[in-house]
């Protein structure tokens, strides 16, 4: 007997039929002799209308009481799936995430967890139930309703799996695995059977939305073994071959993922530029210009400092498309005195693609047939960044699906792995 943790998202329960048939695949799982907590979403659509009627009523609503609107969509969908197990008789109890308790900070809208209290849902388990949990929210130390960000109901199922110990974390979706980029752009992309922790830790932060970046680094912090796999095959099939579908994310040293140069290619179009050209090149120019952006929330990705001539340097940045106007307004508030006549020039039409693998580690030449793959497809490279596993480039978007394809085909990830040549 294992102790599981069976995540589904909003397309998973996003009707009557597909929740009933959520509830029959939890049932096989129990009558296989398996404990079973069940973390959902809100039904696919719900979150959305729920924000867009907060925004009716406030044009930027208030983030405490935004946070207690989009938490009922998931109270809606744990009260039906608990009612369609007891509707086929098997026992169930749901649960919102305060009640478990799923304890945050108090930072509405996107909060982080801090503790979960496991005892509840451990004496239900022994109780025969199935407990179905909220995803996406819990609660802060004054007892306030708090939510997780989008995707959160990733890093509550991973969250819960590594306070209760469980033995498998699966998350359900609407795709069939981790592929080696998005199919919808590259039709030959192909499902891994296994991906190491840290590269998808990268194509997580890179743009890949299969998970939640915070739910992988929780599955990594916590050695979580987690399977990303279908919610939409026939909820009957057997349950040795269900534990065994999908893509798992594996914490052990594999030597022939070694010889796998680049496992996936992740991509987002959601980028922006900034360029400040003539800043002074002085000590503390670059603290100047990103600390204020930072104190004001906003993410930076990739940053590039030109070589200083007579004294002065171009100094650029990329920061979520959303947050451009927000980081315009604070660098002219914050760094006016050291912007020149040229002022802030940015750049929306961007897009970030990354090659991600372990095998880079061990093989050099990644990024050298990168650059003569975009080379030749005549695509021009504005940005560059690396890391062990990542070479990373920002590219005009209007070629991002080009790049993506190429890239692809070049290094062979529509075959099954091979060592690069």
């Amino acid at each position: 007997m294992a102790l599981i943790v069976q995540k589904y998202g909003g397309t998973s329960v996003g009707s009557v039929e597909r929740i009933k048939n959520v509830a029959r695949r939890i049932a096989k799982w129990q009558n296989a002799g398996h404990q079973v907590v069940v973390v959902v979403s809100a039904m696919s659509g719900e979150t959305n209308r729920l924000i867009g009627l907060a925004k009716e009523i406030q044009k930027n609503p208030d983030p405490r009481e935004l946070d207690v609107v989009a938490s009922t969509g998931e109270q809606v969908t744990i009260g039906l799936l608990s009612m369609a197990l007891k509707a086929i008789g098997k026992k169930a109890k749901s649960y919102t995430g305060p009640q478990v308790k799923v304890l945050t900070d108090s930072a509405f809208t996107k909060a982080r967890i801090k503790e979960i209290d496991a005892h509840r849902i451990l004496s239900d388990l022994e109780e025969g139930n199935a407990v179905i949990v909220a995803g996406f929210q819990g609660c802060d130390e004054e007892g306030n309703i708090t939510t997780l960000g989008r995707g959160g109901s990733d890093t509550s199922a991973v969250a819960i799996a590594a306070a209760l110990k469980a033995d498998e974390c699966l998350i359900f979706t609407d795709v069939d695995g981790i592929y080696t980029t998005d199919p919808r752009v590259v039709s030959d992309a192909r499902r891994m059977d296994v991906v190491a922790f840290e590269e998808i830790l990268e194509m997580a932060s890179l743009g890949s939305k299969v998970l939640q970046i915070r739910s992988v680094e929780f599955a990594g912090k916590y050695k979580v073994p987690t399977r990303v796999l279908s919610s939409l095959t026939d909820p009957d099939i057997p349950v040795e071959e269900e534990a065994n579908s999908g893509t798992l994310i594996t914490f052990e040293e594999d030597p022939k993922m070694e010889k796998v140069v680049v496992s996936g290619i992740a991509f987002s179009r959601d980028e922006a530029k900034i360029t400040l050209p003539h800043v002074p090149d002085i000590p503390g120019i670059a603290y100047k210009i990103l600390g204020s952006v930072a104190e004001a929330n906003i993410e930076v990705d990739m940053i590039v400092q030109n070589a200083a001539k007579n004294g002065l340097t171009d100094f650029s940045f990329t920061v979520n498309r959303n947050d451009l106007d927000k980081a315009i307004r604070v660098i002219e508030s914050e760094v006016s005195p050291y912007l020149e006549e040229d002022g802030i020039l940015t750049d929306a039409s961007i897009a970030k693609i990354s090659c991600v693998g372990i095998g880079m580690r061990s093989h050099a030449g990644v990024a050298a047939r990168m650059f003569k793959v975009l080379a030749e497809e005549n695509i021009n490279i504005k940005m560059i960044s690396t890391s062990e596993i990542r070479t990373s480039i920002v590219v005009d978007e209007k070629y991002m699906e080009l790049a993506v394809r190429a890239l692809h085909k070049a290094f062979g990830l529509d075959k099954a792995p091979t060592a690069m040549e």
